[in-house]
């Protein structure tokens, strides 16, 4: 079904608009100038599908479903969090004012942990649930309605009714009790609460209504030991992150004085984007490639065993594979070009500072779109599932299930995402439209694939459109796979220091 025919002609000129690629490239080659249409058509139809099927499985389905023990990792994500905050309060003034602006607003934190417990109290039968709720409730100020909750669970089956004394006797505003019936409150807890916030809060409030200082004082101890080493963890990453923010933001300003010139001072390769092949043999090429993938895909995640860590790792170059093979045989082949000329790879030693310029600049452009999309977020009241980003192989696995995991997110997805999404969706995306439309339309097809909620699609599209700039720019993907390797290494790592 497939006619080689020679492409040396130049495609027509078209009008210049602000949509419309102009200066494309002739073609140079011999290509494929037929695919069978039905077959083009079915792996479009196929693909279309299986972008649907995660549309709608991210807006339909449970998000607790995602993660194998949510009780758990809801618990330690709050409880970490909060620890994080107590931290906060101290660091001297300066830190906290840094660190206030980077993190946004505590009162907005505490109003999703809440809405995220309630949302879990509905479906776990766990009757921790519930209790952690309350003293999430009474410590965010909201003391009424952890009250009301304990009253309604007096009739509810044990232990609900032992809970419902602890919030009473903690948060309600009754004369306080003989210190024997403390006591016995206080070993009640020690049973049915886990060391950390959760515990110490309630420990303290009944602590402090038994007029007990020397108790006070010993679990404020206790809790301020675990506190600073769990606030020095997630501080040191910050730093690095404003580290990072800090000198891309001046190599951004850079790029920005130095815009009109002939040639960048980050350009690594030639020639870059839009590429010398045929948009529709590329078309035809990406359809047939992304159908093969996502069956692949498919069967992975039906036949391959949920804790075969490293089966999944090799998920993803496996059904990237045929991908790139289809891409090397119609396109780079005909065009006389090795991946590495193709994709911009090879760009020698003497070029590595402008590389590193220029993933320094993509990270800091990156980290500042996702400081406003969060306080963009926190003014819309909105923000990213909590299940999301919690991973269970970084907080729970064993140290060499984890170190696949890593491997698998911050060495297999940045190189095989990037060259498939940057290197051929949005490269041949170039050969009909400007800059701004192949990006935005090949960072949306990213950002749906990975199928999260609209605030995580928006901040993975303003990365996809990043990197596609970053491509354009230097005329290599290797700047947006370092990128990406970097942008998920920082995410893994925060999720690491914060809960592992």
């Amino acid at each position: 079904m497939i006619e080689p025919t020679t492409g040396f002609s130049p495609e027509p000129s078209q009008p210049t608009s602000w949509w419309r690629a102009a200066n494309v490239p002739p073609t140079i080659g011999v290509y494929a100038s037929r695919f069978s249409p039905m077959v083009t058509l079915l792996s479009a139809i196929f693909l279309t599908v299986a972008l649907g099927s995660v549309v709608g499985l991210s807006v339909s389905a449970s998000k607790l479903d995602r993660i194998e023990s949510p009780e758990q990792a809801l618990s330690l994500m709050v409880s970490r969090t909060r620890d994080v905050e107590e931290g906060l309060k101290r660091a001297p003034r300066w830190e906290r004012q840094l660190l206030a602006w980077i993190s946004g607003d505590d009162e907005a934190e505490r109003s999703h942990e809440i809405q995220w417990y309630r949302e879990l109290a509905e479906v776990s039968e766990d009757p921790l649930v519930p209790l952690q709720l309350a003293i999430l409730q009474a410590e965010a100020g909201h003391v009424s309605q952890a009250l009301l909750s304990a009253h309604d669970w007096a009739k509810e089956d044990d232990p609900l009714p032992q809970f419902a004394d602890l919030v009473m006797a903690a948060y309600g505003e009754g004369p306080a009790q003989d210190a024997d019936s403390y006591a016995v409150w206080q070993a009640e807890l020690a049973e049915v609460l886990p060391s950390g916030w959760f515990y110490d809060r309630l420990a303290e409030r009944l602590a402090q209504r038994a007029n007990d200082s020397a108790l006070v004082t010993r679990i404020q101890e206790q809790a301020a030991e675990r506190v600073d080493r769990q606030f020095a963890r997630s501080h040191r990453l910050t730093l690095v992150e404003l580290g990072a923010m800090a000198v891309g933001t001046v190599v951004c300003v850079l790029l920005w004085v130095k815009r009109k010139e002939t040639v960048s001072f980050v350009r690594l390769h030639e020639p870059g984007v839009p590429p010398p092949w045929p948009g529709g043999v590329g078309a035809a090429v990406l359809l047939r490639g992304g159908a093969i993938g996502a069956m692949l895909t498919a069967l992975f995640l039906l036949y391959a065993p949920p804790d075969n860590v490293s089966l999944r790792a090799l998920a993803i170059p496996l059904t990237n594979v045929p991908l790139l093979l289809l891409a090397y045989r119609h396109l780079f082949r005909p065009s006389g070009m090795t991946f590495d000329e193709g994709f911009g790879l090879e760009i020698g030693w003497a070029r590595t500072g402008r590389l590193a310029l220029a993933v320094l600049a993509v990270v800091a452009a990156g980290l500042w779109g996702g400081w406003i999309m969060d306080r963009l977020s926190e003014a819309l009241h909105q923000t990213s599932h909590w299940a999301e980003w919690f991973d269970a192989d970084l907080v729970w696995a064993t140290p060499s299930l984890t170190v696949v995991s890593l491997l698998e997110y911050v060495v297999f997805a940045p190189l095989f995402e990037e060259l498939a999404f940057r290197g051929l969706l949005f490269a041949i995306l170039r050969r009909k439209f400007s800059f701004l439309p192949a990006a935005l339309i090949s960072a949306g097809v990213f950002g749906i694939a990975h199928g999260y909620g609209w605030v995580g699609l928006l901040s993975v599209c303003w990365s996809g459109v990043l990197w596609a700039w970053i491509y354009e720019k230097t005329g290599s993907i290797l700047p947006g796979i370092l990128a990406h390797a970097i942008n998920n290494l920082l995410v893994c790592l925060a999720v690491m220091a914060l809960l592992r």
